[in-house]
């Protein structure tokens, strides 16, 4: 019997429990991109890419930004390592070091943002949570006791954090809409009501 034999002359192998996705490309290929996008993040604090990208990238960088909570000439030279980048590390020992202090994990947050237009490839934006000014609890911190009204769950994707704040605001719109729609409402009815009494007394 003749054994088959890809090109390279290795017999072909299957990936049972290999998790890590490779994303179509040699290891120190990937590995120059993730840290080339881990730079990115750390420097712009939120980048759009692909959900593999994104997912890869996050296993990536979390441990770095953990490393950071240590300030010491070792984790700085471990980092170093892997970003091999001066001035991404300043950045990550400096301002987001002290951002992320009190967090246990979950530096990073991805939100999916639809199909890109070539290639229809699933899009994300992944960001550091400690830096979106428009995450619940963040934004309507104004202690407005207005009633919302529960938005129904969607399976469609998240939108992107200014189109939520666009979102929001329509939202009020539509209610103070809707509050004026009942006050005119009830002016009429009350009207009607008045001239109802009037003709069962001429009457």
């Amino acid at each position: 019997m003749v054994e088959c034999l890809w090109p390279s002359g290795k017999t072909p192998k299957m990936r049972h429990g290999k998790k890590v996705n490779h994303l179509g490309r040699k290891s120190a290929h990937r590995k120059a991109m993730l840290a080339n996008m881990a730079c990115s993040l750390i420097e712009h604090k939120r980048i759009k890419t692909t959900v593999a990208k994104a997912k890869a990238l996050r296993k990536y960088v979390e441990p770095l930004i953990t490393k950071s909570k240590d300030d010491t000439t070792h984790s700085r030279r471990v980092v170093f390592s892997y970003l091999k980048n001066k001035e991404a590390i300043k950045e990550l020992f400096g301002d987001i070091s002290n951002k992320v202090a009190d967090r246990p994990g979950g530096y990073t947050r991805i939100l999916k943002i639809g199909n890109r237009l070539g290639d229809n490839a699933e899009m994300a934006i992944i960001e550091l949570v400690d830096y979106n000014e428009f995450a619940p609890g963040k934004a309507g911190e104004s202690g407005s006791k207005r009633r919302r009204r529960r938005k129904k769950k969607s399976g469609g994707a998240t939108p992107a954090p200014q189109a939520a704040a666009v979102v929001e605001e329509v939202e009020e719109v539509v209610e103070q809409t809707e509050d004026a729609v009942d006050e005119a409402s009830e002016a009429v009815e009350e009207s009607e009501e008045g001239t109802e009494e009037e003709d069962s007394k001429e009457s």
